[in-house]
């Protein structure tokens, strides 16, 4: 059977960096990172954060979380020209907590947890732009934005619709800090992917969101060319260590884009910089036959900003793709990792056709998707 192609239309990166992918790919091109220190209530911490009264929407009614899903959403709609009414059009929101900053301001009732819902924050964005069909909710770690990316492609794949619209935001509440410093989980500096000394990974807020479309006009546009997803069930925070779940997931990405090792000239790494991610992820790229393959993390430039990450770093990388100039990994020295993976560590001019974006997550979750030209 001959697959439906799906074409990569419109994207946005909102991040404290900048509200469009432009901007923030300059930003990015002059080595500049939105992570800074900033002083928590038991210790300063590396983060990617918005400034606190930065407001993202004029509309009234909406929550920190909604706001920025609406101005990135926002942002893709008006590049791509499009009608959200339309019948074939379907909106997919990734997010990892979404509304859960609420429980630290208001009492917890049930009108409370309605409110947090993200299925709530999905039908008033929904709302917002005039989109018609039920909006589709990824909720599955940091591997929500890949996913998303990658059920949009499955959906346009079935003829049910002919554009989807996937947008992924996250805001760093305390409820969310408390969690990673509990694990102590978090860097004292800047993180640094794949590199001997690293100790944590950083948090970031943001949002991205890329528009998918089936229709034939679009042929001369990048492809979504394939997609796989894997869990690994090791444990409920802790990754794989043999990374053959994430390298279960690559291959069925490569095999769905009918691609082999060879032909993937590029990898954005997952890259948090904890001492566990790194060592699955090289060991899964390892697996897979894509040790040589230049890589990087973007995670020293955003944080990690969790539901998001996989929609803005594709999207970066897209942008990466298009002027064929590929970003380094802030923080990384010198390779810590078993496996010798290809740590891109200046920037890098390269003709690349076909790019692997990974992502790994809580619960063993484990998400791989092939972009080309």
């Amino acid at each position: 059977m001959v697959k439906t192609d799906v074409f990569v239309i419109a994207d946005n990166v909102f991040t404290p960096l900048g509200k469009t992918t432009a901007e923030n790919f300059a930003k990015l091109k002059q080595n500049i990172s939105a992570v800074k220190q900033h002083d928590g209530r038991s210790q300063p911490y590396y983060a990617a954060l918005f400034d606190q009264d930065q407001s993202f929407t004029d509309t009234a009614g909406y929550t920190r979380f909604e706001q920025l899903l609406i101005a990135s959403i926002d942002g893709a709609l008006k590049q791509g020209g499009l009608d959200a009414s339309d019948a074939k059009t379907v909106l997919i929101i990734s997010s990892t907590k979404g509304n859960i900053s609420l429980l630290e301001t208001e009492e917890n009732t049930p009108d409370l947890q309605q409110r947090m819902a993200l299925s709530t924050s999905a039908k008033l964005v929904a709302d917002h732009f005039g989109f018609v069909n039920q909006p589709v909710i990824i909720s599955n770690a940091c591997v929500s934005g890949v996913i998303g990316i990658i059920t949009g492609m499955r959906l346009m794949r079935t003829g049910e619709y002919e554009t989807a619209v996937v947008a992924g935001a996250d805001v760093i509440s305390e409820f969310v800090l408390s969690g990673f410093q509990s694990f102590q989980a978090l860097s004292t500096q800047i993180c640094k992917p794949f590199d001997k000394s690293r100790d944590g990974l950083n948090l970031g807020e943001g949002a991205g969101t890329v528009i998918l479309s089936a229709q034939k006009k679009y042929a001369g546009n990048i492809k979504v060319k394939g997609g796989g997803v894997s869990n690994d069930a090791n444990h409920i925070s802790g990754p794989s260590r043999t990374g053959q779940e994430l390298a279960y997931a690559i291959n069925m990405a490569m095999k769905d884009s009918e691609l082999i090792a060879t032909d993937i000239d590029f990898i954005s790494a997952h890259g948090t910089a904890t001492v566990y991610n790194d060592e699955m992820e090289a060991n899964a790229i390892a697996l897979s036959g894509l040790t040589t393959v230049p890589l990087n993390s973007l995670k020293g430039y955003y944080g990690h900003t969790l539901g998001a990450a996989g929609l803005i770093e594709s999207v970066i990388s897209l942008q990466s793709l298009k002027e064929n100039l590929f970003l380094p990994t802030p923080g990384f020295e010198e390779i810590g990792v078993t496996q010798p993976v290809n740590v891109c560590s200046a920037p890098m001019t390269l003709p690349a056709k076909n790019i692997l974006k990974t992502a790994s997550g809580f619960g063993g979750c484990n998400a791989a998707v092939v972009f080309g030209k």
